[in-house]
């Protein structure tokens, strides 16, 4: 019986992102005398990338897809509040004629055992998910024997397995595989090209290539055996293929990743409208890649399995209950540390960016400290966001995550392969270093949640005291992590993408200014990019008018910092189509809001200055 591994991930209103610390960093691993430098995956490869190639499948489980109609079919709600999908809506039409005992049999099988409050729908769902890839293909769908090694959640609802097996047989469903099955192909082609990006930034941030072949060590049995008690066992190496499954999931549960992991397979369940740049299945995937280098170095690891229970007992001490597997903490943390610096990286890159052009655009002296200033704040909230979310892994028992995160920050420009650098890591941490963490971080810690906070609830210095119930804040998280997801998006430079996504955020925010915002932004950077000049006119022309409807949305009072930069964007691209009266109206309307925090006063100066004849 194969071993189930159930991972849930669920979407986060802050991300990963390391710290800056006060007390003298651990040293910087050194590499073997022959390090291995693997094969770098180019971020400007062909398009024929081949995902396959690094383990990467895409599936259409017919598992999942009758699962989860049958869900559909006992009153699961998945996405409360929303209008049904087309594809939802038509797998409701065909269950229409479903046999009236039978939904009553499935509904009151779920009804009886759902999960009590404060569960969510992704939690009542992520058992049935672990059912569904714990069967056997249709038409059978064999569950799986009742086992200690079965998941508590998996045996929780093992006995729906015979109503599942019902359903296929008596809903029809099976004739209707086909074009469902397409549906889900066609979702999958959707998520191929951000998924390529993703695995292309992992890898070439890991500087390495996945293992996707594993081997099993098993005992060869003579025919002699059994006579000669004393004969020598010999062995042999049976070979596995190793995969990274992305399951698009049309029925699922908007915004909820389900990772679960079934021997060598890694399953990633995608609900549809998910962006595959996500940090959820980021983490998946560098857990793909990691888990077989904690079987390749585990001698090294039990040599440190005292030093790391030793830091276990010391969070359970505080009231966490954290796993009492080394290996799994172990791989935990690297897998955090990983994600942390990877996206820090990222949001630096970005803003590195951003400053260089605003610097490019400064015409005196104190508007380039200024911008430098902001900068410089702008790097100390992304390492404090950092510090903060490193802690929350190892509060939760990822105990060397700060560790490995200030490795990986001393080798990432290396070349060499991480695998390189593993021994060395795990054989220096300090565990007197790590125990004390939780005194190093609460100052930053505390800093990231005042920021994020602020960031959730919109609050500005210049806003009132506006308070907000639990759900517009859990709203607001919501759409401040999408955003930062499109904002990977863009950084890749696919525009389709980012507004697609950006208008689909539109029917679940209307009359968002900060979305009408992006989605100017993103017309102007494709305008950017755009050769032909009447497409340049018409994508700004479209910048234009989406930076109206965000004027629009906004409000006076706490909105002003948007307000400002808007007119100024707007001033911009007037300047730019030779409009040079529109151009000066729109920087007078950002200098009259005044120099207000994370507004454009200093460049709508700037700007207005340009546009006034030479003396």
């Amino acid at each position: 019986m194969k071993k189930f591994l159930p991972i849930i991930l669920i979407a986060l209103a802050c991300r990963p992102t390391l710290a800056q610390s006060t007390t003298k960093p651990a040293p910087v691993p050194t590499p073997p005398s022959r390090p291995t430098q693997s094969p770098p995956v180019s971020q400007q490869q062909s398009t024929n990338f081949q995902l396959s190639e690094y383990g990467v499948e895409f599936l259409a489980d017919p598992r999942l897809i009758i699962m989860t109609a049958a869900l559909e079919a006992a009153g699961f709600e998945s996405a409360t509040g929303r209008a049904p999908s087309v594809f939802r809506a038509q797998v409701r039409l065909d269950l229409n004629t479903l046999d009236p005992e039978l939904r009553n049999r499935l509904k009151a099988f779920y009804e009886r055992n759902k999960l009590p409050a404060p569960a969510t729908a992704a939690d009542q769902a992520a058992r049935y998910v672990s059912l569904a890839l714990a069967l056997g293909p249709p038409p059978s769908l064999d569950a799986p024997e009742r086992s200690d090694d079965l998941p508590a959640g998996l045996l929780d609802v093992l006995d729906f397995a015979p109503l599942l097996r019902e359903f296929y047989r008596r809903s029809g469903i099976d004739e209707r595989l086909v074009s469902y099955t397409r549906s889900y192909q066609s979702e999958g082609d959707r998520l191929r090209s951000s998924a390529a990006e993703m695995v292309r930034a992992v890898l070439s941030y890991l500087h390495t290539r996945p293992i996707t072949v594993s081997s099993e060590r098993v005992a060869v049995k003579s025919p002699t055996a059994a006579k000669k008690k004393t004969a020598t066992k010999t062995y042999s190496f049976r070979e596995h293929e190793r995969h990274f499954l992305i399951v698009p999931d049309l029925l699922g549960v908007p915004g909820a990743i389900n990772f679960r992991i079934i021997g060598d397979d890694y399953y990633a369940i995608i609900p549809q409208g998910t962006d595959p740049a996500s940090s959820e299945l980021r983490r998946a995937y560098l857990q793909y890649v990691i888990d077989p280098l904690m079987l390749r170095f585990n001698r090294e690891i039990v040599a440190r399995r005292d030093q790391v229970k030793a830091i276990l007992s010391e969070r359970e001490k505080a009231g966490t209950t954290v796993t009492p597997d080394v290996f799994l903490a172990v791989t935990r943390s690297l897998v955090a540390a990983a994600d942390a610096r990877f996206l820090e990286l990222r949001r630096l890159e970005i803003l590195a960016a951003q400053t260089r052009a605003r610097l490019n655009g400064a015409k005196d002296d104190p508007t380039r400290v200024a911008i430098r200033k902001e900068a410089e704040t702008a790097i100390s909230g992304i390492q404090d966001e950092t510090i903060a979310r490193l802690a929350e892994n190892y509060e939760r028992g990822a105990v060397l995550s700060f560790f490995f995160a200030e490795q990986l920050k001393g080798i990432e420009s290396s070349g060499f392969d991480i695998a390189n650098f593993f021994v060395d890591m795990i054989t220096s941490f300090d565990p007197a270093r790590e125990i004390r963490r939780p005194a190093e971080y609460a100052e930053a810690r505390q800093r990231a949640l005042t920021a994020r906070q602020t960031r959730i609830t919109g609050v500005k210095a210049e806003a009132g005291n506006e308070v907000y119930s639990e759900a517009e804040s859990t709203k607001a998280a919501s759409l401040v992590k999408q955003l930062a997801e499109i904002e990977e998006v863009l950084r890749l430079r696919d525009y389709n993408t980012a507004e697609a996504q950006l208008k689909a955020l539109l029917k679940d925010y209307p009359g968002e200014p900060r979305v009408f915002f992006a989605l100017a932004q993103t017309a102007s950077l494709a305008a950017a990019d755009a050769t032909d000049e009447d497409v340049q006119t018409e994508r700004l022309k479209r910048a234009l008018s989406n930076y109206r409807l965000a004027l629009q949305a906004s409000s006076p009072e706490t909105d002003r910092a948007l307000v400002s930069r808007a007119h100024e964007a707007m001033g911009r691209i007037h300047a730019f189509l030779e409009n040079p009266m529109e151009a000066s109206k729109e920087f007078d309307e950002a200098i009259k809001i005044g120099d207000v925090r994370g507004g454009a006063y200093n460049d709508a100066l700037a700007g207005k200055k340009k546009l006034m004849p030479p003396k």
